[in-house]
């Protein structure tokens, strides 16, 4: 029985450190998350347009989506100049 009172205190203050971090860096990271979206989308958009292929490989993903809509179009002009 104590074991089972002890356990659930330490799911509740587990839960409340969680919920807690949450919501002081939820929108951070919910940024960094669509940063990453917007930078592959535009990626997969940019080698459907004709004239301009940019191979999909690890590097590039990489590039796209740390650097998000400039790292995709700093590609664009690097493989556009090569």
């Amino acid at each position: 029985m104590l074991q089972e009172i002890l356990l659930l205190v330490v799911l509740i203050i587990v839960a409340i450190l969680v919920i807690r971090f949450l919501s002081e860096y939820g929108s951070f990271i919910v940024k960094i998350i669509l940063h990453l979206a917007f930078g592959w989308i535009l990626l997969g958009i940019i080698n459907i347009l004709p004239g301009v292929y940019i191979p999909i490989n690890l590097l590039n993903i990489i590039i796209s989506g740390f650097g998000g809509v400039l790292g995709t179009l700093l590609l664009v002009i690097v493989y556009v100049i090569l």
